[in-house]
């Protein structure tokens, strides 16, 4: 499991965790396509969060 603040610096869309938070709050981050405004949301194997028209698979980026 991993939070979706922290997915976001990781996959590199977020510099910082700030950064991340304006993002989540913005209402510009999808999870499983449904806008998530919550930055603690734990992310599991199979969710794909969508960025500025990128998609990420969590299993595919955390092992």
């Amino acid at each position: 499991m991993i939070k979706l603040d922290q997915f976001l610096k990781l996959v590199g869309i977020a510099s910082t965790g700030g950064q991340a938070k304006l993002m989540i709050l913005d209402g510009g981050v999808k999870v499983n396509d449904t806008v998530e405004i919550r930055r603690g949301r734990k992310l599991v194997s199979g969710d794909q969060v969508t960025v500025e028209g990128q998609t990420f698979e969590v299993g595919e980026v955390i092992q």
